[in-house]
Parts: structure tokens; sequence; C-alpha cells
């Protein structure tokens, strides 16, 4: 039916609201329709609708397989799977399995009748389109944001979470959960799969693996990568098959590009992601401001991205929703993406440029105006706070827009170009804005200092009016700015200085035509073209003709009966009778037509009146809001209307030419093509523009309604006589608010529009807008509703008797007034009310009966005020009215209404007995309170106290308390509030009424301040402490927080109050978590607080030391924030000790001087924890350790103790080596010892043979300081090797535990050829300073010195000290016969554990089957599960326990005869030093021959073991 079409916005924030079948038709929710676009590489049509959601839709999915790839499936908010047939554009089934609202949707690519969806609920429904069966389970009880089926496995889904979770589902197992894919932390907008099965292909950065997984049943058959896109920033790549990340994708942070973006416009992120099928190793996925990211997963390198669209302009401007793509046949792949910018995007996936690009409307088309200057340009006034311009003449993009979004912060309700400037575009708004864009630039718009109070209805462009068109020529424009508003008024604006006041029109009005009545408040007005008259349409039907420029009345046409809401002068290029024709549309369905030329061409003296009109148009069946002259005919015109369509009109005929039904609600605007005779174009408020042909149309006439146009007018004429609507604003508009809806609205026509389709981010939501109008339109009321019960004094009650109406009234407390309307109060005396409407005859014998009673008594049956005779008690004396009262009470508590006995009880004077019943039926208000002092003070009290329980079963607990107080009882209202959990205001009050030293306001802050701890709430608990007098217990509780600001608050909290001891404690804590962070400035200003904490500031003085020293090593992290400018100083001979003792004199006064000072420095250091470490010890702990050991080293040091400083030293250095962290030892013992075993001697040098404490640390320190300068001498030349490419690995050993088993050496492995020696490098390999000019030769075992003879000999004679302390043949016995019997250990712990099994395979006793001995058992021993077994030998069949306990005996009377010293001193490994020192030798000639044959014969003699005797293979052979 149409030509053209800009369909209305996809819907936002859903996670598969558009998809694409293989057959290039894409198709995308907006609002409640589908709309289905036909997608080439050069242009898009858009081909159809799918009308039939009754709410938005939520999903839509194509079925991938290709006998049924035209049918489609989809969800709405209305609870609905739908099935389409996109080639017939008609409904096929539903299913309703959900109850909830659904989120997401897929049909399965693999398997053609599976259908899968999910809801907010975690329900899965899995649908079966052949058979129409269905499945549901609950994997997770979570709201379900995306799901998506595999390619490759039928039965796996995938279905992401809104906190973030993914689980993999096998659908035939009932939902059985396959994998939990755990690392995303917010909402899960999108998940796709790899198009290939495989798992290969990709790489992955160490940083970008996470392990974060699983919770699994069982794993898939087959794998297949699956990417996910999430609210926290982050693409993730998940392994299907392992259950688990193998790829983490940041969004890269881009500047944001293009000028179509509002800064006031808040979004959220919507991370979507799509996996091309040709492109298996690449992957699309939406940024942050609308960006599409191409990510080459199979790159290697840092940036894998690459951005869609180089050229500005083409990227969206707003995040982008979803992405879908299609194969061309020429092997293109495109991608079609929605966006938040209300645009729809094809990308080339080949040169990644945008092909083109499809605008859509996201809000009511209130206006359409063609440039008279610039032809083809087509103004769109949108009710999404947006105009656009389309240039419709475009070859070669047919939807080429352009969008205006600045200034505007409302509907765009009116639009008007200039007649002779071009570009020149002027908009109204919804909020009563004017302003004028100038189309060919990005500038802002100007806008006018004069505000419209309501909507901006029209604008029009004519010759300026007084007092604009006064002055000289050029002093005035030529053309003035006219807007007629919501509230009834014209103004003229100046369009060179809009800053300037507006004028009001209906002054000059006024005054030229001397009218002292007021105005017809205005709604439209049309100049004509040539300018001479303007037409104004007023809100009472009237229309006045005034001629420019003085705006004198020519005439007033008295035609339409309601408000006028569209008028247009025909165009000056007909014939001559027929220039003069003005049409006009109003809310009463029929357009009209008069011809103005006999008081144009002739102005009549007076105005003249018309009431018959030239030509009448009727056919529309529901309010006209627009109207066209066609520029290419003579006297036709097209109108649109309330009832959706639009008709062509042969005017001069009064014939209906033809009647477009294309659009889905009511229509707005219309405008004839300016260059086309056959094409219309119109806008209404299904978000749509739409261009058509008139030829082509079906219908001549539009349709017929369900009521007439007659009915309708009798209908509203009778609604207008009830309730007249107020106000210009009202009438225009009149049910609906609207801007262009100026009249009423189809009652549940299919015209009436849905809620907005997206959340509160969304620009403008039409929805509250459609909610108004259909909530406006409904003017009837149910019949249930409809009828106001009638009072009873209205209501005649037949021949009821008393008894039958006291039954009524019971009734009545059962049943609520049904009545919309407001009820007439309860009446206080209803059985005598009710009397009094009996009938006439009842109520003349009621006269005659009273009258007897006053004048004769009354009679014997008759008693007033009681029974029959209720209704006489008002007329007779004070006992018969007190009887009616009793009558009236007793029918009053039977129906419940208490308030009517107190009150009555009340004007009796019987106000205790009002009081009572108002306890005893908890109907105590403030006005009893008030007057219960009337009846004395102990009833008063009582009342009081009652209305207090009373208050608190109402929970109203502060009135409660306040009422208590009233009657003096402080203590009580305060345990009040206290046992209501009213802590502050119980408080409060008793600050205020009791006195300070009262015991109850400590206990209540004490109770305030453990009830406040317990719910985490420490910093007001601790106020409360403090107001108790416990700042013992408020440290202690912002201290519970344990993070540094708390810890630093308590501290000080805790010195303030004089809790020394436990400001000292607080402060350490504070320091150590400092220190921790390495924040060691802080860490000192904190300690700095306390003098006591001196020691502890040594110790960190030490610590930041230290760590400074060894950054870099063995994972000590480098310093992140500033540190001391003493923290690396640079170290003497005296080594970091002699360093520490220089900061510590300089920085804290601590030096040799105060022994005592010192003395008692170091009892506190000793008192601190230092436990023994473990190989898995955190490194910062044990630089900590380490630091402290140090630090009592040093002390020791300035109280002269050399050996305790020795013997400190010494643990230090012992602590790190249990920890196994080989650099970080020799770095330390560099730093200590800089002069290796000289330092130590220079430490041990004032010790005696012998005296301890510091002689055995002294040689254990010379043995392995020695150690590691040898080993860090074998490695810098390893290194130097491995630099020039002779080495076989590219790492080496951190330590001899690989050399002895003989896996790997820095040089070559046995039977190889030694390479030429190279010369040492001057290097630093783990933490060791090596000297330079070591040797290089090419010939093994000679020397060729490339340095001083004087650094040679140096280097030789520390070679040879080294080796003679490290080649010891006692600790070489004494380290043998340790592992003997650790050996010996292991077997006999095999050979126990051989015969335990031997014993529990015995048969039971009395079984006849004899055991065989255990020592003849041939079974093998089972090895030990421990490192060390492989190189235990088997226990063999000779080997008994006599043996191997003869064994050890032996071994141990060896270590008996060896030295104490020997067996009391750790020593390295003598067997690890002997492989170090030949290793070394195959590179250098500084070891002698003599320590490599001593090397040679401890490894023959005590390398035992199998793998000592594998790596010294090579040097004993």
């Amino acid at each position: 039916m149409h030509e053209r079409l800009l369909p209305a916005s996809p819907n936002w924030y859903c996670s598969r609201c558009s998809d694409t079948n293989d057959k290039g038709i894409l198709g995308f929710g907006a609002k409640n329709t589908i709309y289905l676009v036909d997608v080439t590489a050069s242009s898009c049509v858009v081909v159809g609708e799918l009308v039939g959601h009754r709410e938005r839709v939520s999903g839509i999915s194509f079925c991938h397989h290709g006998d049924l790839s035209h049918i489609c499936a989809s969800t709405s908010d209305d609870g609905t799977v739908k099935f389409w047939d996109t080639d017939e554009k008609v409904f096929i089934k539903e299913h309703k399995s959900h109850q909830n609202t659904i989120t997401a949707l897929h049909w399965s690519p693999v398997d053609k009748n599976l259908v899968v969806s999910g809801d907010e609920k975690g329900i899965v429904v899995c649908y079966w389109y052949n058979t129409g069966d269905t499945s549901s389970f609950f994997p997770e009880p979570r709201n379900i944001f995306s799901l998506s089926c595999s390619p490759h496995t039928w039965n796996i889904l995938a279905v992401g979470y809104k906190d973030g979770m993914i689980v993999l589902v096998d659908v035939t197992k009932k939902g059985e959960v396959v994998h939990r894919l755990r690392g995303h932390d917010d909402e899960i907008h999108a998940l796709s799969w790899a198009p290939t099965p495989n798992e290969e292909g990709l790489h992955s950065r160490p940083d970008d693996i996470t392990e974060s997984t699983n919770g699994v049943s069982e794993g898939t058959e087959k794998g297949g990568y699956l990417a996910s896109g999430s609210k926290d920033q982050t693409v993730r790549i998940w392994s299907t098959a392992k259950g688990k990340a193998v790829m983490t994708l940041k969004l890269p942070f881009l500047k944001r590009r293009g000028s179509g973006v509002d800064p006031g416009v808040k979004e959220r992120l919507w991370l979507t992601v799509h996996w091309p099928r040709s492109k298996p190793t690449q992957l699309l996925s939406s940024c942050f401001g609308g960006e599409l990211v191409l990510w080459e997963l199979a790159r290697v390198g840092k940036q894998r991205w690459s951005l869609l669209g180089g050229s500005e302009g083409q990227n969206h401007s707003r995040i982008v929703f979803n992405m879908s793509s299609v194969l061309l046949p020429d092997g293109r792949e495109l991608l079609l993406s929605t966006s938040m910018d209300r645009e729809v995007k094809c990308w080339d996936l080949s040169s990644l440029d945008c092909c083109w690009t499809l605008p859509t409307l996201g809000g009511f088309v209130y206006c359409l105006a063609f440039s008279p200057v610039a032809t083809g340009s087509l103004g769109l006034g949108v009710g999404d706070s947006m105009v656009r311009v389309w240039g419709t003449l475009g070859l070669q993009n047919r939807y080429d827009t352009k969008t205006f979004w600045q200034g505007i912060k409302s509907k765009v309700t009116a639009l008007s170009w200039h007649p002779a400037r071009e570009g020149s575009l002027a908009f109204g708004t919804d909020d009563g804005k004017v302003g004028i864009y100038d189309a060919f630039s990005n500038k802002p718009p100007q806008i006018s200092s004069s505000y419209h109070r309501k909507t901006v209805y029209t604008l029009a462009w004519g010759p300026p009016v007084p007092p604009m068109s006064f002055g000289g020529p050029g002093e005035c424009a030529v053309h003035s700015l006219y807007s007629c508003a919501g509230e009834g008024v014209i103004l003229q604006h100046d369009p060179r200085r809009l800053a300037a006041e507006a004028s009001d029109i209906d002054t000059l009005i006024r005054d030229t035509n001397n009218i002292k009545h007021k105005l017809s408040p205005h709604t439209d007005l049309s100049w004509k073209p040539d300018g001479r008259v303007v037409a104004i349409g007023n809100e009472d039907g009237s229309i006045e003709v005034y001629q420019a420029p003085s705006l004198k009345l020519l005439c007033s046409i008295q035609q339409h009966h309601k408000i006028i809401n569209v008028l247009r002068w025909h165009h000056q290029h007909a014939a001559p009778e027929l220039q003069h024709l003005l049409a006009s549309g109003s809310s009463n369905a029929v357009v009209y037509v008069h011809d103005l030329s006999a008081v144009i061409e002739n102005p009549p003296d007076s105005p003249a009146v018309m009431t018959e009109a030239y030509r009448s148009l009727a056919g529309h069946t529901a309010k006209i809001t627009s109207l066209a002259w066609s520029p290419h005919h003579d006297a036709r015109l097209v109108t649109v209307s309330y009832d959706s369509t639009a008709q062509v009109w042969d005017v001069l005929k009064e014939e209906g030419v033809c009647n477009y039904r294309g659009h889905r609600g009511r229509l707005l605007c219309v405008q004839w093509s300016p260059v086309e005779p056959d094409v219309v174009w119109t806008g209404g408020d299904d978000f749509t523009v739409q261009e058509w042909n008139v030829s082509k149309q079906e219908h001549a006439r539009p349709p017929k309604g369900k009521k007439t146009l007659e009915l309708r007018e009798k209908s509203k004429a009778k609604a207008k006589k009830k309730k007249k609507a107020p106000g210009r604003g009202v009438a225009r508009a009149e049910e609906a608010p609207s801007p262009s809806l100026r009249g009423e609205g189809d009652k549940g026509g299919a015209g009436a529009p849905v809620a907005g389709e997206g959340p509160s981010e969304e620009d403008e939501e039409e929805g509250s807008e459609a909610t108004s109008t259909s909530s406006s339109t409904v003017t009837a009321r149910p019949p249930s509703l409809s009828v106001e019960r009638p009072a009873v004094e209205k209501q005649p009650c037949g021949g009821k008797t008393f008894a039958s109406i006291k039954r009524d009234l019971k009734k009545e407390k059962a049943e609520p007034s049904s009545s919309l309307k407001k009820r007439k109060p309860r009446s206080m005396l209803p059985l005598s009310t009710s009397m009094d409407h009996r009938p006439r005859e009842d109520l003349q014998q009621d006269i005659l009966t009273l009258a007897t009673a006053r004048h004769q008594g009354p009679p014997a049956h008759c008693v007033p005020g009681q029974g029959e005779h209720i209704q006489l008690g008002l007329f007779a004396d004070r006992q018969a009215l007190s009887r009616m009262f009793q009558e009236e009470e007793e029918g009053h508590l039977e129906a419940g209404h208490y308030d009517c006995v107190v009150y009555l009880r009340l004007w009796s004077g019987d106000i205790t007995g009002a009081l009572q019943v108002a306890t005893e039926k908890g109907e105590l208000n403030d006005h009893l309170l008030s007057v219960a002092p009337m009846a004395g003070y102990q009833v008063w009290c009582r009342t009081v106290e009652a209305y207090v329980k009373q208050l608190c079963q109402q929970e109203s607990y502060q009135k409660a308390a306040s009422h208590l107080l009233s009657i003096h009882k402080v203590y009580p209202a305060i345990e009040l509030l206290r046992d209501h959990q009213l802590y502050r205001e119980a408080i409060a009050l008793a600050k205020a009424r009791l006195q300070e030293d009262d015991p109850v306001l400590k206990t209540l802050y004490t109770f305030w301040a453990g009830q406040l701890e317990k719910d985490g709430h420490l910093a007001t608990a601790a106020k409360c402490y403090l107001a108790a007098g416990s700042p013992f217990d408020a440290a202690k509780v912002i201290a519970k927080k344990n993070d540094v600001g708390s810890l630093k608050t308590a501290a000080a909290l805790a010195g303030v109050a004089g809790e020394a001891e436990l400001s000292r404690s607080l402060a350490l804590r504070c320091a150590k978590d400092l220190a921790h962070a390495h924040d060691w400035p802080g860490a000192q200003q904190v300690l700095a607080t306390h003098h006591s904490l001196l020691a502890h500031r040594l110790h960190f003085c030490t610590t930041e030391m230290l760590s400074a020293c060894l950054s870099g090593v063995d994972g000590v992290p480098q310093a992140s924030l500033p540190s001391h400018p003493w923290a690396s100083p640079v170290l003497g001979e005296a080594g970091l000790l002699g360093g520490v003792r220089e900061v510590w004199g300089r920085e804290f006064g601590v030096g040799e001087g105060d022994q005592e000072k010192l003395q008692g420095l170091q009892q506190v250091l000793r008192a601190v924890e230092s436990p023994l470490p473990s190989p898995n010890i955190p490194l910062k702990q044990l630089l900590n350790h380490l630091s402290l050991d140090l630090t009592l080293a040093a002390l020791s040091w300035l109280l002269g103790d050399q050996g305790a400083a020795v013997e400190g030293m010494w643990r230090g250095v012992a602590k790190a080596r249990e920890a196994g962290l080989f650099s970080l030892v020799a770095e330390t013992c560099s730093l200590l010892f800089p002069r290796g075993v000289g330092s130590v001697r220079g430490f041990s040098s004032s010790l005696e043979p012998g005296q301890e404490p510091g002689w055995l640390s002294s040689k254990s320190l010379e043995a392995f300081v020695s150690y590691y300068w040898l080993y860090g001498l074998w490695w810098a030349l390893s290194a130097k090797r491995r630099a020039v490419g002779e080495s076989q690995g590219p790492d080496g050993p951190r330590s001899l535990a690989e050399i002895r088993n003989g896996s790997a050496t820095p040089e070559m492995q046995n039977g190889e050829k030694e390479e030429e020696k190279e010369e040492v490098p001057v290097v630093k390999q783990n933490g060791l300073a090596e000297p330079a000019g070591v040797c290089a030769s090419a010939t093994p075992g000679v020397c060729v010195t490339t340095r001083p003879p004087q650094q040679q000999e140096g280097a030789e004679g520390r070679c040879r000290a080294a080796c003679d302390l490290l080649l010891s043949e006692p600790h070489a016995m004494h380290q043998a016969s340790q592992r003997a019997i650790a050996e010996i250990q292991l077997r006999l712990a095999s050979m126990v554990h051989q015969h335990s099994r031997a014993q529990e395979t015995e048969p039971p006793a009395g079984e006849g089957q004899a055991s065989p001995p255990s020592s003849t058992t041939t079974q093998e021993p089972t090895q030990p599960d421990s490192q060390e077994s492989t190189a235990a030998p088997q226990c063999a069949g000779g080997d008994t326990l006599p043996s191997l306990v003869a064994m050890v005996s032996q071994h141990h009377k060896e270590l008996e005869g060896l030295p104490d010293d020997v067996k009391k001193s750790e020593h390295p490994d003598v067997m690890e030093s002997c492989l170090v020192i030949l290793y070394l030798s195959q590179s250098c000639s500084l070891v002698g021959a003599a320590n490599q044959t001593l090397a040679r014969d401890l490894l023959a003699k005590h390398g035992t073991t199998s793998d000592l005797r594998k790596a010294a293979q090579r040097f004993l052979s």
C-alpha cells in the first residue's frame, strides 16, 4: 500500500528484539508491532508489519532452516509467544505457557521445531513447533536476561541471568545444569555461539585467562566457544567443553564521535555480542557510545580490536542493543544493528563500512512540512524530542535524513519552513517553546524569549503587522513568525530578533475593530499565500478572516460547532475562482470549504457573517486533524482523521477520490508531494511516516464505523452538557492531553496507542500519552458503579416495620458503598429517621398520636421514643429523647457504628459511659481524650493509659509516649520507646526530661550501642559509648571496622580518653596495615604519636630499607607509594646493618650512647611473636620476620654484643632459607655481607672459638655466603652463555634441586661436547654482583685473563677460600649419614606397609586356608607418596628388620664420632657444593685442580643416592 515508510523505533533493552532470516528479511519489534525490512547491500525496503501483540514486543527469532525460514516467533509483555508467516504477513498460532513477563527467545539453529523462551522468574519453556508440545524447567531461581541455543548440539542451551551467572542446560534431561559459568558480576545482555564446534584457533594472553568455573554435573558431548556480553563492561569467551572462561575482553574507552548525542540524556551500558557465521575467529560487540568493535580473537598483541565505520558519522551515536547478520549470494556477510539513536544500520563485514541507514521514529508524528525553497526536503516533528529533515528526492540514499535535537527538550508539535530563506525551519514544542533551526548547519537553534504557557499547535510565516510592521524600508522583517498555542493566544515573533518580546495580535484586533468583549481563544491560523488576509480558527468553532496589516475583520464563518483543528488556503496558481477557497476541519468529522472571494475582493464596511459552506465533505467518522491542498491539481484536497485513514477529495464534485488505510493508528498530519502529483505523505500516532500513491488505493471512501457520525455528535453533546471543559487547552484537546489530539479519541479503536517501548532512559514515553488518552475516552461507568445508593431519608420504606428497619441497618455494615460519588455522612439517628419516611397515612397517624400524648397523655399502646414510636422521642419530653437515644445506641452497637454510640452518650452528658464504650471498642481519639478531664482526673488518667495501648497497637509509638508525658509518666514513656526500638527518640526524651546523672540515660546509651554494634552501625555505636562514659568501648567498636582510617581514629580516641595502652596497641595495628600496603610514611607517622613505640619504628625502618633493597627479587613488589628518602641508602662495607645504624642515628636519635634505652628497645622487640617459617609463608610476612631478626641484630651490635648480632643475622638468613626463596636469601647475604666471608669475619672477629652465642652461627654464615657466591658466579657464566645462544634451555634452575636429579643444567648434558668458555660479564643474577674479568678461553681448563692480574688474583683467592669452607669432609660424612638414615626409614616404612596389607588379605581363622609367611611374600612394596621415594631402593627379599636396624645403629655411631660443632651448625649441602664447583671449573679456571679433585673424591665417597650418582656421572666417569 505504501511506497516508502519510516517505521517506529526498535524496542530498547531487549536481548534479541531483531533477527534476520536466510532470505535477507530483517524483523524487529517496535512497540507492539513487528516490522519486516528487505535487506540488500545497497538499500532496504520496509515490506510489511506483523500486528497482533497487545503489549510491547520483547523478542523475535527466525527459523534458520530452508523450508521454514519464512516463519518467525515473537514474544511480548502480554505473556504470549506467537508464530508468524512473514511471506503472507499472517499470524499462525501461539502458546501461553509463561505466567510471567518473557525476557528471552531463540529458535534452535539445529532442531527446526524447537523454540526456547525464558521469563523474569527463571522459567525456561521449550516449545515444539510441529507438535505443539511444551516442557518447562527451572534451572536457577534468577531473572533470565538472555538465552541462546547451541548451533552444534541441539539439546544444549545457554542461559544468562541478571546477576551475571551463565548456565549451560541440557533440555533433554529436564533442564539439568551441565555447567555454571561464573565470572561476570552484572547483567548478561547477550550470548552468541561460535559458528564452528572446535575450540581451537584463539590466542589468549595470560591475563585474559580466568579460572571462573563451574559447578558441573557432566561435560558436554561437543565443545564450542560461547561469547557473552555483560553490563560489567567485559566480553568473555567460554569453553563449553571445559566449563571455564578462556578469554576476557575489556571494552576500550573511546572518544565519542559524531554530534548526534544529547549530553543531558542519561543512558546505561548495553553490551551485545554477535559471532559472524563467516568469520569464526572474529567477534563483534557493542561499546560505550554506540561504536561497534570487531575483535580479532586469533591476533597476538595488546590491541586486538578495530572499529566499524571509518568515516565520520557512520557509527551509531547511542548504545547498540541488537545485532544480526545475513550472508549474501556473493559470499559477503551483512551486519544489521539497532540502537538507542533510533537508527537501523547495515554494515559490510568485509570492508567494515556502513552500507545504509534506516531512520526510525520514537514518538507520534505530529507535523509534516515540505520546504518551499529546497524542493523535496520534508521536515518531521516527532514526539521523541527531535526534528528530522528527510531529503525525499535522493537517488543514492532514499532515507537520507538529518536529525536535530539541540535546544529541544519536549515533543515537536509544529513546523514551518521560511517561504524565501533556504534551510530556515521554525519549530514549536509541547512545552511552549518556539525556535528556528538552520537545517544546513550544526549550530544550536535560535530560541524565542517569549514562551507559550501550553503546547504550540501551529506555526505560520506571514507579513508583519503592527507594531512589528512600523518603520521604514529595511527596518522591519519581510516575514514574521506567528505561533498559536494551547492557551488560545497568537504571538508574532521577529525572526531577526527572537530575543525581543513577541507581540500578541489580539491587542491589534481589539484596537482595529473596537472590540470590548472577550475574544474566543484561538486554535489555528493560516495566512493566504499572497499575504493579504489571515484566517483564524477559534475554540467555539468560528472562523474569522482579517485583512492585513491592520487585521480588520472582514467576515466571520459560523459553520462549525466544535473547535477548529486546521485551516488551509487554496494555492494561488489555480483558476481565479478557486484562489479564495478556504478549507477547515474541526472535531465534528466534516470538512467545510468556503469561497471568500466576495469579502476579499470587495471588503464590506461591517464584518459579514457566513453560515453556508461552498462545499461540504462528509465521510470521516472521527475528528479532522490535518488537511492539504494538492499543488498539482485544482480543488483537490487530502484530509486525515482520527479514524486512521487519509481521504483525497474532489472538492468541486464533493466526491471521494481515494482512501488510504495503511496506518495502524490515528493520523495527525498530511502533506502533498511538491514534485509528484500522485504522492501523499502522512504521519500518525503509530510512530510512522508513510509515502503512498493516490492512484494505487483500492478504496474511495472512508470505512464506516460501528457508530454513525450522528450518534457520535449526539453522545458527545450530552457529555458536554454534563461537564463542559473549561479553558482553551482542555477544549482543544478535549479528552486527550496530547498536543495534537484536538478532540475525542476512538474508544477502544484500532488506533489506540500502546505503552512506550523503553525504560525511563528513553527520551519520550508515548505510553503516558496513550494511557491518558485511553483513560479519558472512557466516559461510561459499569452499571454496578453508576447508581449512587440514595440516603436513607430519601428512600420510602413502604409498609416496613421497625424490626425490618433495624435488620436493614445491620446489613449496612457488611455492604461497602459501591458508588464512586462522595456519600453523605451517616445519620446519627437512622432508626427514627427511617420511621419518618413511611407512607403518608402512617405519618398522619404519628401526628395524631403525638398530639394525644402531649395534650391528653400517651395512649396505652404508645411509649414515645421507644419501639414502633421511636420517632416521636424527638418531639416529646426529655425522657422520651433518652429512650430514643437508648434505642439508637442499641442499633448502632448491633451495626458496629461505635462512633455514633459515643457521640450519642456525649450528647446526653454521659462522658464516662462514652469513654468506656470507646475504650472497649478501640475507638478512642484525640477529641475524646480532650473531653476526658470533664469526667475527673482518675477517669482522664485511665483514658490516657487506654489510648496509649490503642496507639501502640496502631504502631503510633511516638504519639503514645507523648500522651504518657501528659500524665507525668516519663519513665514509662521512655521505656515504651525503647521497647519498640525507637532508641534515638527514647534518648532524646530522657535527655530532655531527666537529670544528666540519671542511670537510665547511661543504660539507654549502652543498650542502643549494643544494638547498633550488632547491626554494623559502628560509628553511631561509638558515639553512644562516649556519651555513656565508656571511651574504651568506643575505641574498640571503631576498631572493629579494621581499616586504616578506623584504626587511626580509634587510636586517637583512646589517646584522648587516657587509654594509653589501648591507644598504643591500636596505633600499632594501624601502622602494620599501612606497612602491609607499603605506605611507610603513613606507618611512621602513626607510630610517632607514641614514644613507647620507638622499637617498632626501628623495626619498620629496617623493613622499609630491606624491601627497597630487595625490590624485584623473588616476587618482592616494587614500591608504588612514596617512601622515605633514606629508604634506599648507598651501602658501604658495613652492608645493610651499617646503613640501618646510620639512619637510626640520624632520623630516630638511636645510637651507642644510651645502653639502657637500647636494652629496653631490644626487650620490646624480643616480645614480638616470630613463628618458624614454612614453605607457604606469605612473602610480606617473611620480610617482616626477617627484618625483625635484623633489627635485633642491629640493636645487639649497638650494645657491643657481637655474638648476638651474628646470631640474629643468621636467624634471619635461616628463615629465608627454610621458606625456599633462593634468590631472596642470596640477595640478603650480599646486602648484609658485601665483602662475602670477609664481612662475616668482621662481625665475628671478637668471638673466641666455641663462644656462644655467635660462633656456630658465624661458621654457618661463612659457609652459606661462600655457597651463594659460588652459585652466583656459576649462574653468571651460564647467563652469558645463554645470551649468545649456546644454552639448550631458556631458563635455568633456581636451586640445585634439579641438578641433583639431573633433569637440567645450565651446561650441556652428558655425552655432549663442551662449548667454548666465554668471558664472565659484570651481571647481577639472583641478587649477587659478580666480579668481571674471570676468564675466557677456547680450550677447556685454560684461563685467559681479561682483567688486570690483581683482580684475577683476588677472585682466585676468594674462590679458593670458598672451596675450603664448602668441601668439608666432616660435614659431608654428617650429611651422608643423615641421608642414609632417612633412606632406611623409608624402607622400614615400606616393609611395615607391606606387612599390614598382607595381614588385611589373610582369610579369617577356621576357613582352612593357610596364610603364607609375610617374609616370603612376593608382592611389590608400595612406593611412599613423596618426592624422595624415587631415590629409595626397593625392599629386596634379603632385607630384614634386624639388618635395617643394625644399619641405622651403625650410622648413629658414625654420627657420634663427629665433632659437636659439625653436628650443631648448619652447613650447605656438600654434594651440591661439589657439583657447583665442578660445573664452575668447566667454565673458568678459578677452581684449582686440588679442589676439583677433592670435590670428585667427596662425590665418589658420599654421593651414594641414585640422584647424586646420576648428577655426578659426567664428572666421575
